[in-house]
């Protein structure tokens, strides 16, 4: 998939865009952040489509994330997200990347904001990161730039989703005919209003309900613009904070890596790449074919990550 970031086109001769990114180390990339990120791209088209705006809905890789000490080399993440978004809508932007570390998400969305300053910009995660935004680098300043969409990951109501999706061809069909399953499991509003306590105090006045509220761009006339020295644009209103109330899986990178490395010591040779094929405990966490890269070029020993 092209990097949407180095498309050059003048966003004022075009309609303005709905642009959703997730961030992260993807070190490596697994099915949650795949489910997150779909889940939003399947919310947002028929919006995208009802608006006639574009729709891009990005995965986020960073140089090294300023709370690890270690990544693996970014062209092997890089190279494992392209293998993850076959066969779907999704894209992988490079604008963190190739950057000298520590990057910062602020100066990222400072950046896209600039970069697209009539498109609405809106930035995916988890809420155990939305609940520590006040450790990161100005992170209470991020909605200043951009919307929040916040998934929790606390719970693994999801995992039947995860085991069926990794055995199909066609990602982006599955997921979609999922979500619209009249089954999906929903949190209860009194969960609901328990995940928008957990948010910094600072930011729970502009939790929204609605998914349209995150479609408005912050900079939609030059009167809400301001600028300070040479930083980039920013708006004087704040973007809004959405919580989904849908199950995601609860897996992180670093359990899976911890898994890849005690499975290592009783796999089979590293050239029988059909090992990747065959049933694991770590078939419901990866796509096969990140899983295979992962063999191929023996990622995540046990001397890494100590």
């Amino acid at each position: 998939m092209p990097d949407t970031d180095s498309n050059k086109q003048s966003a004022s001769k075009t309609a303005p865009a709905i642009r959703a990114y997730l961030g992260g180390s993807f070190d490596p990339v697994h099915n949650g952040h795949i489910q997150m990120a779909m889940y939003v791209y399947h919310s947002l088209l028929p919006i995208a489509e009802q608006q006639q705006r574009l729709l891009h809905v990005s995965l986020l890789p960073n140089a090294c994330s300023p709370f690890k000490t270690q990544s693996t080399d970014p062209a092997h993440r890089l190279a494992m997200l392209t293998l993850a978004i076959q066969n779907t809508p999704l894209q992988v932007s490079e604008l963190e990347l190739w950057q000298t570390p520590p990057v910062y998400s602020i100066d990222s969305v400072r950046t896209l904001r600039q970069r697209y300053p009539n498109d609405s910009l809106i930035f995916i995660m988890g809420m155990d990161s939305a609940r520590g935004l006040e450790k990161w680098k100005d992170g209470l300043q991020l909605t200043d730039y951009v919307h929040l969409w916040v998934f929790d990951r606390s719970s693994n109501l999801a995992s039947n989703f995860a085991t069926n999706l990794i055995n199909s061809s066609d990602v982006s069909q599955k997921m979609a005919s999922t979500d619209k399953d009249k089954n999906q499991q929903h949190l209860s509003a009194q969960h609901l209003n328990t995940l928008s306590a957990e948010l910094p105090i600072q930011l729970r006045a502009q939790i929204t309900r609605t998914q349209l509220d995150l479609m408005q761009p912050l900079n939609s006339s030059s009167k809400n613009i301001t600028h300070q020295g040479n930083k980039p644009l920013k708006s004087n209103a704040q973007g809004r904070i959405y919580i989904d109330s849908r199950s995601v899986l609860a897996i992180s990178s670093t359990d899976t890596r911890k898994q890849l490395r005690q499975q290592r010591h009783k796999q089979l040779p590293t050239d029988d790449l059909t090992v990747s094929n065959k049933p694991n405990n770590l078939t419901h966490l990866l796509n096969p074919a990140v899983y295979q890269y992962i063999i191929a070029h023996q990622l995540y020993s046990a001397a890494q990550f100590r």
